[in-house]
C-alpha cells in the first residue's frame, strides 16, 4: 500500500508578469508514441502514455507557451476496462464503462490514481507525487479534476482513511440528509437499450472482450444517474456509468442544509468558513472536502471542478473556503455553462475562474467559422464586464472540436487571430489544450463516440503532438512546416500573455470607432482593442476573414494612449513589422492591410 500520509508543501512558484496560462494535459494520451491507432484498440494494442513521459524536455516545451497551471486530466482513479487484478485492483464491469480506457469523470477512487498512467501500477501515487514534483521544479503548479456531481457507477477506493461513497446509505430510502446517492428503493438497475452495441465496440465474441461483458450490471437498488436521471433503466445518452451525489438537495429541489446568507456575496472566503464551521451538514459535503485536502497535502495546487452547476452554491462555499483556508493561493477553476449564475459561483461559491464558453467561446466559434460578426463578440465581452476577470478562455479542450476538425473551423489557421483575441482581450486566464498549438484534428476514429474531439474514452495516439514529440525530444523533429510555424506564433503570442503586464490591465474596444469611420476597409471581420497598464500598453488588431482586409485605417482615441506626440512609432510583438501613427485631430491614426487570418500586436 502506497505512503497515504505523504506531506509535500506547496512549492513557491514565481508568478509571471503577465496572466495565468493553464495547459490541458489528457495525462493518457500526450506520451503515447504508439500510432497503431485501431479503433476500440487495447491498451496493448495502441499504448498508453505515463507520468514518466512528462521528462525535463516535456515539461519545458510546456513551459515555453507561457504555462503557469498544467492541469493533468484523468489522474483520480477512474473506471476502465483494462485489467489490474495483479495489483489487488478489482476489475471494473465494461457495461458501465464508455470505450476500453474509460471516462476521467467516472472516478472509482478519490485516494488514489489511474493505473494505466504508471510505469509500475502498485507505485503509482508515488509516481504522481514525483510528477507533481517535477512539474514544481519546472516553475508550473498542478491542477487535476474533482467531480464533485457524480462518481463511477460503483465507487470503490481502498484508502484506509476512507469511507466508500454510500458504504453506510440507508438504502431503503430514496433520499436521505446523509446518504451519499439517492436510490429507487426496491427495484434493479438496468443498462440502457442498446447500450450493449457500444460495449468494447459491441464485439462480444472477440478473444480480447472482457469476462464482465454480459449485457448486464448488478445494482439494487439502482441509483439516480450522474446527469439526474431517476429512471432505474437510463436512456443511452444518459451518463449512465455514473451516479450522482447527493448534497441533501431532496427529490422536490428543497434544501436540506442552511441558505448562505446574501451578505456573504462579498466577504472573503474567512467569513464563509466561520459560517460553515458549527452547522451540521450532509455527509457527502465532508467526503469531498477531505478529497481535496489529501490532495492539496500532496502538493497539487488547484483544481479544476466538472460540472460545478449541479451542485448547490452553499457547497462550493464551504468547500472552496476550506480550501483556501489550507492553501490560499489554490487555483479553482468551474464548469459552469448558465450566464445567469455566474456570479452566485464567483461571489457566493467563491470560484476563482470559470469557463466563458457560452458567451465568449461560442460566439467566436461563430466568427472563427465565417457566420458571426466581431460587435456581437464586444457586446458578449461587455456584458461580463464586472467578473471579466474570473472568465478564462479557451479555444479547445476536451469537451470541444478540435478547431482544425472539419465539423468546427476546417483549419488550424482559422485559430491564430482567434488565439490572439481570445488570449489578450481579458485579465482572465487563457487555457490551451495540448495538440492545439499543432493544428491537431481530432480525426482518429479511437471507438466510444465519434471524430472531432480528441477521444477522452479510449487509447489513442495524437498524431501531430506524436510528430512534435519526435520520439520523446520535444523538438518538432518530424512536425511538418505548417505545424512548426502555428507552433511558433502560439508561442510568440502566449509569451506576450506570460509576460506583459498590459494584460492584466484596462481594456478598451476600438471595434465601433473604426467601423463606423468612412473611407477604411475595417468590417466586421477585423477586431481591433487596447490594453493597457500604467505605463505598459498593447493595440491588437486580427483579421478573422481568410481575405486580405484592404487598407485599414486604424484610429484610436489620444485619450486612450495618453500621448502628446504629432507621430507615434509603435513596436511590433509578433513577427511583422511596427507601424507609426500620425496625429489627427483628437485620435491618432494609421494606415495598415492585413493578409487573411493575420494578426498584429504593437507595444506602446
Amino acid at each position: 500500500m502506497e505512503n497515504e500520509n505523504a506531506n509535500n508543501s506547496v512549492t513557491e512558484i514565481p508568478s509571471n508578469s503577465g496572466k495565468p496560462v493553464v495547459y490541458q494535459v489528457f495525462t493518457r494520451l500526450f506520451g503515447n508514441t504508439n500510432t497503431t491507432n485501431k479503433p476500440w484498440g487495447t491498451i496493448e494494442e495502441n499504448g498508453v502514455g505515463k507520468f514518466s513521459d512528462f521528462t525535463p524536455q516535456a515539461l519545458q516545451s510546456i513551459k515555453a507557451l507561457g504555462t503557469t497551471h498544467i492541469w493533468y486530466t484523468g489522474v483520480p482513479h477512474h473506471a476502465l476496462a483494462t485489467s489490474y487484478l495483479n495489483f489487488g485492483i478489482t476489475d471494473d464491469d465494461p457495461d458501465v464503462i464508455k470505450g476500453r480506457a474509460g471516462s476521467p469523470y467516472a472516478v472509482k477512487d478519490y485516494y488514489n490514481v489511474n493505473p494505466d498512467l504508471a510505469d509500475n501500477p502498485a507505485n503509482r501515487l508515488h509516481e504522481f507525487e514525483a510528477l507533481i514534483q517535477r512539474t514544481h521544479q519546472h516553475g508550473m503548479k498542478v491542477v487535476i479534476d474533482i467531480v464533485p456531481n457524480h462518481v463511477a457507477r460503483r465507487y470503490q477506493s481502498f484508502s484506509p482513511r476512507h469511507d466508500n461513497f454510500g458504504a453506510n446509505d440507508d438504502t431503503s430510502q430514496g433520499y436521505s440528509r446523509d446518504n451519499n446517492f439517492y436510490y429507487i428503493p426496491n427495484t434493479p438497475f438496468v443498462l440502457p437499450e442498446g447500450v450493449a452495441d457500444t460495449v468494447l465496440g459491441g464485439k462480444a465474441t472477440e478473444k480480447n472482450q472482457h469476462h464482465l461483458v454480459d449485457g448486464k450490471f448488478d445494482e439494487f437498488p439502482a441509483k439516480w444517474t450522474g446527469n439526474g436521471s431517476r429512471a432505474p433503466q437510463p436512456d443511452i445518452n444518459d451518463w449512465y456509468e455514473t451516479v450522482k451525489i447527493n448534497y441533501g438537495v431532496k427529490p422536490d429541489g428543497s434544501y436540506d442544509f442552511p441558505k448562505l446568507p446574501e451578505a456573504y456575496r462579498n466577504m472573503p472566503v474567512e467569513e464563509h468558513a466561520a459560517f460553515w464551521a458549527d452547522k451540521s451538514l450532509p455527509d457527502s459535503w465532508y467526503k469531498f472536502r477531505d478529497i481535496a485536502i489529501y490532495w492539496l497535502d500532496k502538493g497539487v495546487d488547484g483544481f479544476r471542478f466538472d460540472m460545478a452547476e449541479m451542485v448547490p452554491v452553499e457547497f462550493w462555499s464551504f468547500l472552496n473556503s476550506a480550501i483556501k483556508h489550507r492553501n490560499p493561493d489554490a487555483f479553482l477553476l468551474a464548469e459552469v455553462y448558465q450566464p445567469d449564475r455566474y456570479r452566485d459561483y464567483i461571489q457566493l461559491g467563491k470560484m476563482d475562474y470559470l469557463y466563458d464558453k457560452v458567451g465568449f467561446y461560442d460566439t467566436l466559434k461563430t466568427i472563427m467559422k465565417g457566420e458571426g460578426k466581431v460587435s456581437e463578440l464586444v457586446s458578449v465581452h461587455d456584458e461580463v464586464s464586472d467578473i471579466a476577470t474570473h472568465m478564462l478562455h479557451f479555444l479547445e479542450n476536451h469537451d470541444e472540436q478540435r478547431i482544425a476538425s472539419p465539423e468546427f473551423a476546417g483549419s488550424a489557421e482559422k485559430g491564430k487571430p482567434a488565439l490572439a483575441v481570445s488570449a489578450l482581450i481579458s485579465a482572465s486566464p487563457t487555457l490551451l489544450y495540448f495538440g492545439q498549438d499543432l493544428g491537431e484534428d481530432g480525426s482518429e476514429e479511437a471507438g466510444f463516440g465519434d471524430p472531432s474531439r480528441t477521444s477522452i474514452f479510449d487509447y489513442i495516439g495524437v498524431p501531430a503532438h506524436q510528430r512534435f514529440m519526435n520520439g520523446g525530444k520535444f523538438d518538432a523533429g518530424q512536425s511538418s512546416s505548417e505545424e512548426k510555424a502555428l507552433h511558433n506564433f502560439y508561442k510568440e503570442t502566449m509569451g506576450i500573455v506570460a509576460t506583459n503586464p498590459a494584460v492584466t490591465g484596462k481594456y478598451e474596444s476600438l471595434h465601433a470607432l473604426n467601423l463606423a469611420a468612412d473611407s477604411t476597409a475595417y468590417t466586421e471581420m477585423q477586431f481591433a482593442f487596447v490594453r493597457k497598464k500604467n505605463e505598459h500598453g498593447i493595440v491588437v488588431i486580427a483579421n478573422f476573414s481568410t481575405e486580405s482586409s484592404g487598407t485599414i485605417t486604424l484610429t484610436i482615441p489620444i485619450s486612450t494612449l495618453q500621448k502628446n506626440t504629432t507621430e507615434l512609432t509603435l513596436e511590433p510583438l509578433l513577427s511583422h513589422k511596427g507601424i507609426t501613427f500620425n496625429l489627427s485631430g483628437s485620435n491618432y491614426t494609421a494606415t495598415l492591410s492585413l493578409n487573411g487570418l493575420e494578426t498584429r500586436v504593437f507595444e506602446f
